[in-house]
């Protein structure tokens, strides 16, 4: 073994300043002597980092110069591990096992978790002081001067003190010695704190073994694992704290630590005081709490907390935001008070999931993308330098929408436990909706962080809510989710957990302390690790930590002997029974020392030992575990105890239970509730709660609801708890409000009478009296309050009596019901005592409203105690906005209101108004009464009104129903707003939330206005006033309701069917199955039979009776008479006379066509139609005709043969026969002789007309076959050629378009097109609704389709409205155009430009003939050719040759003759007369050229050519 040591160390310059070193220094070295025999948990290792170069061991001297030269280390020297306290002191050493990159994976801890520690660094430790001993007195002198000799003897004086001190570790470490039992270095102190502080108690502890801590509260232990959201303890390099969160009074208490190993025990103990801010008394929720002063800013800063958020709902995947506005008094500039939001108790930190904001004034905390895991109580704390102030309201997350009908929903509060290099537990919490079925089990999933692939872990359902995990990858960050199954399907996945990285514990501990830094006088150790290639020990303490149905979980402990590289392990099990040993993982040992087990059989009972093994080989195998039957070591948890439930407000409701009595390892409760009468549970909470107390929110109020409670663990659900009692969802009772407006209502020598408003809340009961109290006013000065009277006044006045004249006196009043007594009222003025001497009334009290709506109120009071000198004969009630001054009070009324009530309308839904009223009698109107407001004008949320029913037996009633009934509420009835007390009016029934007041013999006794009033609510009222009108209504429907009448939807009616057969029906609009039919003939009952047949359908109400045919003897009366318990109902239908006769026809008709029907028989007779593109056709539709069914068609009684041109124009297709008669046909001759003809002579021949004389005749159409036969005729003569020729003119006048206008050189024209014309069709035209005169200039004409009206050479005075008016047979089809303004200035334009067009065309200068195109001639011949010309003027005449203009000369010759004819004379033309020639003429309408070429050739020069080519 080889080893370095260095001792660095300084000297003091000032003598104080050495002696406060000295006591750091001692304190430094009894602790570093006592630390170096405890144990130094994994925590307090830290690394220095050292070189792989070669080291040396020396001790310097202030000069550096190097006094003890060691032999270097070998060529494989390790780093230095030093164990570390928070000061940076060194206090012992530890071999190192993990050599991982310390700056990759810190960030990727999880947890801190304990290392077992070896005995050979204590063996290490001792060696290396006695060696460091032994070196320290080999130290060189040397001769130096007198005042360098004086300063090194101090420094030796210095060295000497240390070596003692050294030395006296050495014995120390010794091993007989190394083991004490544990001491308190440091010793925790007693602190005292305000409530909602955090407080934090320290110590330090050094003992060798390890000492085991543990801290207790009165004696009590305190688990802070359990406890998580109120303690948190912690043990760091021998210190250990314990932090108590958010203090309250029940925090204070003595709190005793305790230290023990196996030489023995030591404890401390320390006590914590909390304090209120008030002592003794217990601030109620809401109250405001008192702050202290604050002398570091000279002010007591104020909290007050406003805008607060209430009790709030959302789902999962939502967004929600909580805020309230915080107001501090004073504001000091620069200073902000501390915002710090809980959830559970529990600080929330910002995260991607949470995020804070406070801008000065408002605090907001914002939940991103909702989990159940975010369910609970959120409390926003401001804390400030005069204490703090909170306000909480709790957070319920509903679960997302499931895609399908009946699965569950997901698990939440994924955490990842025991991590280690190939392995971690993962648990999770139960949801509180398993769905339509009980949920089978769960799938965990995980992914590797950076990726995006998820992994299921387990392919058979796991029921615990507990799995480990294994095949990580060592050194790989890992997230995990958890999904739900059943019969129905799987759930969403829960949230996923936060990452967790696969490795052994002790190095992710070692990382998470880091290496440390130098310091002077630190020791530093390096060793070469003698156990390489040494084959591992075997692993200790083989247990089983989990069992369980699906699988177990063996863990271990390391063996002290494993090699520098590291272990890994095998795991083999043995069936009990049997010797054979089986191993586990035969293909990859496991790194960590944990293994789950899973495929054994349930039931059986195994055994499981574990073998070490590394590069050298496999180890022996450790002792085995006991036998172990793989099953179910948890059991569910027991049901809870009975629920009870008790109202809380109008929305919620207070649930309390027992707890579980045989439960391990217990998650929560969840609560469900159902509303009465119906089988649907929903849950209360998405998160399971510990508390056996939990308040329901968001239920309907008035609603009644019943609760069950169940418990979960890691194994499952526990069975339901018995059902609650039903409670009803409404606010619990509380005292109730101040009373109002004490007023002074009368005064004499010795007493006064007061008044007073009860108050607007009544605490959900009612009011059960008022407590009067009174004290004197002398000199603006107040006395003690007194009490006057010691029974609770009934009423909202009282006579003050035995008072002092001239005095001035206060009262304040207070309401009490059955939960106790109100706060007093304010006190009244000061009110002097003396008599009244006034005339008037004194003013109205006890003003109230009821039946607060949008636009309407009833106000009502009661009279002044005062009357004056003269009875009050009516009142003025006045009115105004709560926010208009005093100028904008107004009557309500002009006349004087003799009633004490009055209904207002008239009122903006949404403002507040303020009322008060006037008394009146014969000495004038008294002063206004206290002010009444101000009042909301709004209809409240479900109110309804009194509504008037009848039932069945004629009972008149007046119904009121309220949804928001209280305990103890009442009904209460009034006629003209006074209490109904004599009940031989009215009888009043009323339950639950419904009340029914009934009319016992209604007559006009009963006119007025009906109200009723619910008591213990908010003013839920409302009245209906039954008017003489209304009364008489209502007695008539009464009437009906007595005597009953069945209604009939439709009266007896009769139709004819097939056959001819008749039926009799009617049908009523209801009845019971209880109804019953007489049928009735002329006053006899008949029944079914031959002749009768009869149904009576009640589900539908149809009565019928059928007859086969209608005889003489029929005629007369049919009745149905029904009879349907009470009710009756009669119907007649009466057949006499020629209504009888007709019908009897009608029928036997019926029959012959039904007989006729069985043969081939016409559907639709013969008939005519017009097509739109005007064909004539006869058509029919034929029935029940078969192949050989006969049919032939005739006209003029002769009959058409196939071989007839009329045979072609018959058709059938589908049932239907049709005749075109104005189908073209071409006989077969014709058409012979037509292909025998040249084409030119191929002329279509001329259309014919669609209709004519030559088609009129009578034309029918025969059906025969064995079955019978049928006829049907149709006239085409006369009157019926006539109606054909009306409905074609009708199809072409309406086929005509809007008239149209067109330009030519000749005028204009106005025409309509028409899809076909007959030469018998009459169209007129029309000028100014004047017919137009036949004229050589206007014309009016058909060309082809084309109808249309020339006007030649129009002009102005041809302006004007135009319209055609075409014969349809009846009155006429009408179009029109209006031939003015712009549409006659654009026609008019295009006729002058299309004429003035026309006459340059026939006008200008053009070449009409008599030049050829090519001119071949011989050369030396003459050439003369002579072009006809024509223009008007007579055009100018050129000729040019290649575009060149040609002058006369003696070649070219040009003449122009008689303005016509121009000529060209060539003499003796050559080649070089060869070219492109143009006679050119041109006058003012335009330029023509007429071209041609000449050629000149020479005979010779051909000839040549030729002879060149043979």
């Amino acid at each position: 073994m080889s080893a370095s040591l260095q001792v660095t160390q300084k000297l003091q310059h000032q003598h104080q300043h050495q002696h406060e070193e000295k006591q750091q220094q001692h304190l430094y070295e009894s602790s570093y002597y006592l630390s170096s025999k405890s144990s130094v948990s994994k925590q307090s290792f830290s690394t220095f980092k050292t070189t792989r170069h070669r080291k040396k061991l020396s001790v310097k001297t202030e000069k550096g110069q190097e006094v003890v030269k060691l032999s270097p280390l070998p060529k494989r020297a390790k780093r230095t591990y030093l164990a570390m306290d928070k000061d940076k002191e060194v206090i012992g050493y530890v071999i190192p096992v993990f050599r991982a990159n310390h700056d990759v994976v810190r960030g990727l801890m999880e947890a801190q978790e304990e290392v077992t520690e070896e005995g050979i660094n204590y063996v290490a430790m001792r060696n290396l002081f006695v060696r460091e001993a032994r070196e320290a007195m080999e130290v060189k002198v040397e001769k130096k001067t007198r005042s360098k000799h004086v300063r090194e003897s101090a420094e030796r004086l210095e060295m000497s003190r240390t070596m003692e001190e050294w030395s006296e570790f050495r014995k120390k470490m010794n091993p007989d010695s190394l083991t004490h039992r544990p001491e308190f270095i440091v010793k925790p102190r007693g602190q005292t704190v305000w409530e909602g502080k955090d407080v934090k108690l320290h110590c330090t502890v050094a003992g060798w073994p390890k000492p085991r801590i543990a801290w207790y509260k009165n004696n009590v232990l305190i688990d802070a694992k359990a406890h998580s959201e109120k303690y948190t303890a912690e043990s760091n390099y021998n210190m250990h704290s314990l932090e108590i969160k958010n203090c309250d009074f029940f925090d204070t208490a003595k709190y005793h630590i305790s230290a023990l190993n196996v030489k023995g025990e030591a404890s401390a103990v320390a006590s914590v005081v909390v304090k209120r801010f008030q002592e003794g008394v217990e601030p109620g929720p809401l109250d405001p709490k008192p702050h202290g002063f604050s002398p570091e800013h000279g002010v007591t800063f104020e909290t007050t907390i406003i805008d607060k958020f209430e009790v709030a709902f959302g789902s999962e995947g939502e967004t929600l935001s909580l805020g309230c506005t915080v107001i501090i008094y004073p504001t000091v500039k620069k200073y902000q008070p501390e915002v710090v939001w809980y959830r559970n108790s529990v600080p929330l930190k910002p995260s991607k999931w949470v995020h804070t904001h406070w801008s000065g004034e408002r605090a907001v905390l914002t939940l991103v993308h909702l989990n159940k895991e975010d369910e609970g109580m959120y409390t926003l704390r401001v804390n400030t330098k005069s204490g703090y102030d909170t306000y909480a309201a709790y957070v319920f997350v509903r679960d997302a929408d499931v895609e399908v009908e009946g699965v569950p929903v997901a698990p939440l509060d994924v955490r990842c436990h025991d991590a280690n290099k190939d392995y971690v537990v993962v648990t999770w919490k139960q949801p509180a909706v398993e769905g339509s079925s009980s949920i089978l089990g769960y799938y965990i999933d995980r992914c590797e962080v950076g990726t995006h692939h998820w992994a299921r872990c387990n392919e058979v359902p796991v029921k615990y809510a507990r799995f480990p995990v294994t095949g990580l990858v060592e050194g790989r960050s890992y997230v995990f989710r958890v999904r739900a199954v059943n019969k129905a399907g799987v759930s969403h996945p829960s949230r996923v957990s936060e990452a967790v990285v696969a490795m052994d514990p002790s190095d992710r501990a070692r990382l998470r302390a880091g290496p440390s830094a130098p310091w002077t006088g630190m020791i530093k150790f390096t060793e070469e690790d003698p156990t390489v290639g040494v084959v591992p020990g075997e692993p200790t303490d083989v247990v089983v930590t989990e069992a369980t149905k699906s699988y177990v979980v063996l863990a271990w402990k390391p063996p002290a002997q494993r090699g520098h590289e590291g272990v890994m392990y095998y795991i083999e099990k043995r069936i009990s029974g049997t010797d054979t040993w089986q191993r586990v993982n035969t293909g990859i040992p496991v790194k960590s020392p944990r293994f789950a087990l899973f495929d054994l059989a349930e039931g059986k009972s195994y055994s499981f030992r574990v073998r070490c093994c590394n590069s050298a080989g496999v180890g022996e195998a450790s002792e085995s575990t006991g036998e172990v039957i793989v099953g179910d070591k948890l059991d569910l948890p027991s049901a809870p105890g009975n629920p009870v439930a008790t109202r809380n407000t109008d929305t919620s409701v207070v649930v309390s239970w027992g707890a579980s009595k045989d439960v391990q390892h217990l998650v929560g409760y969840y609560i469900e509730c159902s509303v009465v009468g119906t089988d649907v549970w929903m849950p209360c909470n998405n998160k399971p709660v510990r508390q056996t107390r939990f308040v329901c929110h968001g239920l309907i109020t008035g609603a009644n609801y019943v609760f069950k409670v169940k418990a979960v663990n890691a194994a499952g659900y526990s069975q339901s708890s018995p059902n609650s009692d039903a409670v009803v969802v409404q606010a619990a009772i509380s005292v109730p409000g101040k009373p109002t407006g004490v007023t002074l209502q009368e005064a004499f020598k010795d007493y006064m009478v007061l008044g007073w408003n009860a108050p607007a809340n009544n605490g959900g009961a009612d009011i059960r009296g008022y407590f009067v109290d009174y004290r004197t006013v002398k000199g603006g000065v107040a006395g003690k309050w007194h009490e006057m009277n010691h029974q609770a006044l009934t009423t909202t006045s009282y006579k003050a009596e035995n008072l002092k004249e001239r005095l001035f006196y206060q009262f304040q009043v207070r309401a009490v019901n059955m939960a106790g007594v109100s706060k007093p009222s304010l006190p009244s003025a000061p009110l002097e005592c003396k008599e009244w001497t006034i005339t008037v009334p004194g003013v109205p009290v006890g003003l109230h409203v009821l039946e607060v709506r949008d636009t309407s109120v009833v106000v009502l009071w009661e009279p002044p105690v005062f009357d004056g000198r003269s009875p009050v004969n009516g009142y003025y009630l006045d009115v105004k906005e709560a926010s208009a001054g005093e100028e904008c009070w107004k009557g309500v009324h002009e006349k004087v209101n003799k009633m004490k009530y009055m209904k207002v309308t008239g009122l903006k839904g949404g403002a507040s108004y303020v009322f008060h009223v006037r008394a009146q009698n014969l000495a004038g109107v008294g002063k206004p009464s206290a002010v009444l407001g101000p009042i909301l004008a709004q209809t409240r949320p479900g109110t309804k009104e009194i509504y008037v029913d009848v039932d069945d037996d004629g009972v008149i009633s007046m119904v009121f129903e309220c949804s928001e009934m209280m305990e103890g509420s009442e009904f209460v009835w009034s006629k003209n707003y006074k209490e109904i007390t004599d009940t031989s009016r009215l009888t009043i029934i009323s339950e639950r939330g419904k009340s029914r007041a009934i009319f016992n013999s209604p007559s006009l006794e009963d006119l007025g206005t009906f109200s009723c009033v619910v008591t213990n609510t908010d003013g839920i009222s409302s009245s209906y006033t039954l008017t003489e009108e209304g009364l008489k209504r209502l007695l008539d429907i009464s009437h009906d309701h007595k005597f009953p009448v069945i209604p009939f939807k439709n009266e007896m009616a009769m139709e004819l069917l097939e056959k001819g057969r008749v039926r009799f029906w009617t049908q009523v609009e209801k009845c019971t199955s209880d109804c019953q039919v007489e049928y009735v003939f002329n006053d006899v009952i008949i029944s079914q039979g031959k002749k009768y047949i009869m149904n009576f359908d009640k589900s539908s109400g149809i009565i019928e009776m059928f007859m086969d045919s209608l005889e003489v003897t029929d005629e007369g009366t049919f009745t149905f008479n029904l009879v349907d318990g009470k009710a009756k109902g009669t119907t007649s239908l009466v057949l006499i006379g020629d209504e009888f006769r007709e019908l009897q026809k009608k029928s036997e008709f019926a029959r012959a066509e039904w007989v006729r029907k069985q043969g081939p028989h016409f559907v639709e007779y013969l008939d005519f139609s017009v097509t739109p593109e005007c064909d004539v056709l006869l058509k029919c539709k034929i029935g029940n005709v078969r192949s050989e069914t006969e049919i032939t068609w005739s006209k003029d009684c002769i009959e058409i043969a196939e071989d007839d041109e009329d045979a072609k124009k018959i058709e059938r297709q589908d049932g239907e026969l049709t005749f075109n008669i104005g189908k073209w046909v071409i006989k077969q001759e014709k058409q012979k002789e037509k292909k025998k003809k040249p084409p030119a002579e191929d002329v279509p021949p001329p259309p014919r007309p669609k209709i004519s004389k030559h088609d009129a005749g009578v034309y029918e159409v025969f059906l025969r076959d064995e079955r019978g036969k049928d006829k049907s005729t149709f006239s085409l003569t006369d009157a019926g050629y006539q109606a054909v020729m009306n409905e074609l003119f009708r199809v072409i006048a309406n086929s005509s378009s809007e008239i149209k206008v067109l330009s030519t050189e000749h005028g204009i024209v106005l025409y309509s097109t028409v899809t076909y014309y007959h030469e018998d069709l009459r169209v007129g035209w029309l000028h100014k609704d004047g017919k137009i005169a036949a004229s050589e200039r206007v014309k009016s004409g058909v060309t082809g389709d084309q109808l249309w009206l020339k006007i030649n050479e129009p002009t102005e005075k041809d302006k004007g409205k135009y319209s055609m008016d075409i014969f349809d047979g009846k009155d006429g089809v009408k179009r029109a155009f209006d031939l003015t303004g712009q549409a006659w200035e654009e026609a008019f334009e295009e006729f002058q430009r299309l004429k003035a067009a026309a006459i340059a065309e026939r006008n200008r200068a053009r070449v009409v003939g008599g030049l050829p195109d090519v001119v071949a001639i011989q050369e030396g011949k003459s050439l003369n050719l002579t072009g006809n010309v024509w223009g008007e003027p007579v055009p100018e005449v050129s000729w040019t040759k290649n575009e060149k203009v040609l002058v006369s000369d003696d070649h070219y010759k040009l003449k122009f003759e008689h303005n016509k004819f121009a000529s060209i004379t060539i003499a003796a033309v050559s080649t070089a007369d060869s070219g492109k020639y143009a006679l050119v003429v041109k006058n003012k309408y335009g330029t023509e050229a007429g071209e041609f070429t000449v050629s000149v050739y020479n005979p010779e020069e051909e000839e040549s050519k030729e002879e060149k080519k043979d």
